[in-house]
């Protein structure tokens, strides 16, 4: 069965096929061109399935790949190559099964943490399309990547919170905290009797531990992960130069290969964590020395390490503002001396900060908090007019090129940028607050966590008050809409004997599938409302320096009952999340069908590169575009040609990413077949610089032929919206949901409103398949135009003209 499998694998890849002999690159001198073997592979869609399910057959082989994806074949089927007179009629079924790249072992249960880097590398990928003004597009991805700094330096510095200020100086340097907590007893001036590790300096130093290696776990994560997924090579060819551009970066060489800005952008994230914690221990050391009576020569150190870390910080965003990304050409280079340096010179310089922060001084208590409220202010406004100068960035773009369905009108990446700051800050003060209310159960041993984190909280309830009223209009006008939509389901099965309750189900279904389009509004509003209500806690915070509830004090009652409310609430919220967040990621570190469960997280966020934040999960695409990539090109060099590849939902975002990394010669001998697709409602709307208009119907020029088939129940799949002839020439008419209204003889039970899922049950799904497969053929690639059937296609294949 090995040799058997190996040698079907060899006939695909290197052109000889069994006993049949070898084709040439077009397949006309080959048995198989001849012959006319065709090749249908199958790309499932988010939440993973397995390859028995895909090929309906138990008994499945691997062809090639590993653990992680692979492709496989029915055993009947493992060796079809060198048998091509078994399948004249059909084509031989191969599934491309790609889940683990999301869900994989228990270590992605870590992923969670890095929530907030995904969703801000999303954004990166919003850019609205733009006819030239490089420098403009340019500006955009600096402003995400600039942004993306910003939180790894936040979550740092909120581990820095916990350790640092919370633990070893609020509550080790308080009697009563620290006798609550015997195992701070050592660090105590008290209880320890002056030990050696209570002063504050070392204690500082010895906390400095806890964001260190959370630095350290990150640079890990993203290491592991690069090197698995960024260091996967995408087939080796030159940019063409008549590549039409409407398709954007993806059909260019490297854009699926971005091992060298994610190495870059590691390094500096790395060093900016380090630096930040250096920060932490260093800077109230250097405040201690300059006061009066502060020892000189450590006066002098002092400044000289400020100087050291504002050099490091400088190099930092120096890095970050270097692209160091080609996608023009397939960059295999490297920055290995900046990739080392970089974060050891930061090592260096958060040891001597270590070192200096531990020297003794004499007269030295920790009182009150550390300077929280300054890092974290600086923090907030800088992510704050970050997102703001994004937004103007990204109106210009848009302008340039207008585009009625992008999402947000061109601001999405803005809007879903603030939404990852917001989760950012939401994680960072959940973790602050939780900390300290179990090492202050009473409230009053310490100061707490810095007065802004408070403010934060407490806008937490008015924003979901905002969130919910959107789902409460967001309801009642898919109400008002399923009462509309019963005509129709009435109209769509004309004859049958009416149900009203299965009328009503179908029609709620077919509008809560709408839902999806009206995503645009919800998050625009949402974002609106965060960067509103951010602002305003900003600004909160810095002019009282007190927490909401003691600032209302002497205001009009309505306003400090609001504001001790929202307080109260805020932080209970936060505590909430806090549990849930912890709840599931141990549930999903233990529980295989859990991780799935989050892996279709993963499988929709995670589909771009690594553009903006080296600390997001990794890109599957990076793996999964090329292994499709790889699949096609060699089968269409050993047979000449028919091959249709077939994906569902997120899996029809793949197929389509690879078919514009074949050489052009290669994709005009493609069929695509497309079910549940979100390429136009969702990747279209929200990445219409990568899938917009021009990118859609530059595909459909390109590949042989391109059907879409959707549902009107689908709420993630609809048409692809072309303009002119390209439209009915690529998507179908929705097809009927469910097959048959009331009972029948085929349907003797009542068929079951599919929705996005099990579209092969369809009649119509056999029927464009074989149309596909009818109009490629071996010899003579079809016509691209509508203008009719090509001469080599059987008049009974005639209605395949139209793709």
């Amino acid at each position: 069965m090995e040799q058997a499998q190996e040698r079907a694998w060899k006939g695909g890849t290197t052109g000889t096929t069994g006993t049949t002999g070898t084709t040439g690159a077009d397949g006309a001198d080959g048995a198989d061109g001849r012959s006319g073997t065709a090749l249908e592979l199958l790309v499932h869609g988010v939440g993973g399935t397995t390859p028995a399910e895909m090929l309906d057959d138990p008994r499945t082989v691997r062809i090639t790949g590993d653990h992680v994806a692979a492709v496989f074949r029915r055993t009947e089927d493992a060796d079809a190559e060198s048998r091509p007179e078994d399948y004249r009629g059909r084509p031989v079924p191969e599934a491309y099964v790609w889940c683990n790249l999301t869900s994989g072992n228990g270590t992605r249960a870590l992923w969670l943490l890095l929530l907030p880097f995904m969703v801000v590398n999303i954004a990166h990928w919003m850019r609205p399309a733009a006819d030239g003004r490089i420098r403009t597009v340019r500006l955009y991805g600096l402003l995400l990547r600039l942004t993306g700094l910003t939180l790894t330096v936040l979550l740092v510095a909120a581990a820095c919170e916990v350790a640092l200020d919370l633990v070893a100086w609020q509550c080790a340097g308080t009697r009563a905290c620290a006798e609550r907590h015997s195992w701070l007893g050592f660090l105590s001036p008290v209880t320890s009797d002056g030990g050696w590790w209570s002063t504050p300096g070392r204690r500082l130093a010895l906390a400095a531990a806890v964001p260190a290696a959370l630095t350290g776990l990150l640079w890990y994560l993203s290491l592991r992960t690069w090197r698995a997924y960024e260091s996967q090579q995408p087939m080796g060819r030159e940019s063409d130069a008549e590549e039409d551009p409407r398709h954007g970066a993806l059909g260019r060489p490297g854009f699926w290969y971005g091992r060298r800005l994610v190495a870059r952008l590691r390094a500096a994230h790395t060093a900016a964590g380090l630096l930040t914690v250096a920060a932490g221990v260093g800077l109230p050391a250097a405040r201690f020395d300059r006061g009066p009576g502060g020892p000189a020569p450590l006066d002098t150190l002092g400044w000289a390490l400020l100087g050291a870390l504002v050099a490091g910080a400088v190099a930092v965003v120096a890095v970050v503002c270097r692209r160091g990304r080609s996608e023009n050409r397939l960059d295999r280079e490297l920055d290995a001396r900046l990739v080392r340096r970089l974060p050891l010179a930061a090592l260096l310089l958060f040891v001597l900060a270590l070192l200096y922060g531990g020297w003794a001084r004499p007269g030295w208590t920790s009182e009150g908090r550390l300077s929280g409220d300054s890092a974290f202010g600086t923090i907030a406004l800088v992510q704050g007019l970050l997102v703001i100068a994004l937004a103007v960035v990204a109106h210009l773009l848009h302008r340039s090129r207008p585009d009625a369905r992008a999402a947000v009108r061109g601001l999405g990446g803005p809007a879903v940028a603030m939404l990852a700051c917001a989760l950012g800050g939401v994680m960072s003060g959940g973790v602050a607050q939780r900390v300290s209310d179990w090492m202050d159960g009473t409230g009053a041993f310490l100061d707490g966590p810095p007065v802004l984190l408070t403010w934060q909280a407490s806008v937490i309830p008015p924003l979901l008050v905002v969130v919910l009223l959107m789902c409460a209009a967001l309801a009642r006008h898919t109400l008002r809409l399923a009462r509309a939509e019963r005509d129709a389901v009435e109209r769509d099965h004309p004859g049958e004997t009416g149900d009203a309750g299965r009328t009503r189900r179908i029609a709620l279904t077919r509008a809560m599938a709408t839902l999806t389009d009206r995503a645009p509004l919800l998050v625009a509003i949402t974002s609106t409302a965060t960067l509103l209500l951010g602002a305003g806690a900003l600004v909160g915070a810095l002019t009282t320096g007190q927490v909401p509830g003691e600032a209302a004090r002497g205001t009009y009652a309505v306003v400090q009952g609001a504001a001790q409310t929202a307080q109260e609430l805020g932080s209970w919220l936060i505590g909430l999340g806090f549990i849930l967040f912890v709840t599931w990621g141990r549930r999903a570190y233990k529980d295989a069908s859990a991780r799935r469960t989050i892996g279709i997280l993963w499988d929709v966020g995670t589909f771009w590169p690594r553009a903006a934040h080296p600390f997001a999960p990794p890109c599957y695409a990076e793996r999964a575009v090329p292994d499709l990539t790889w699949r096609m090109a060699t089968w269409t060099r050993a047979t000449g040609g028919r091959l249709v590849i077939s994906g569902h939902s997120q899996g029809s975002v793949l197929a389509a990413a690879a078919s514009w990394q074949l050489e052009p010669s290669a994709r005009r001998r493609v069929a695509l077949l497309t079910y549940g697709s979100p390429l136009e409602r969702l990747y279209g709307r929200w990445f219409p610089a990568h899938f917009g208009p021009d990118a859609l119907a530059s595909l459909h020029e390109e590949v042989d032929c391109w059907r879409n088939l959707y549902r009107r129940t689908d709420p993630i799949g609809g048409p692809m919206r072309l303009p002119g002839d390209a439209g009915p020439a690529v998507d179908r008419a929705p097809l009927k949901d469910p097959l048959t209204y009331g009972r029948t003889e085929l349907h003797p039970l009542p068929a079951p409103v599919l929705g996005h899922s099990d579209y092969q049950a369809d009649p119509a799904f056999a029927e464009e398949r074989a149309r596909l497969l009818a109009r490629l053929r071996p010899e003579v690639p079809a016509p691209r135009h509508t203008g009719g059937a090509a001469a080599s296609v059987p008049a009974a294949d005639d209605a395949t003209g139209d793709c």
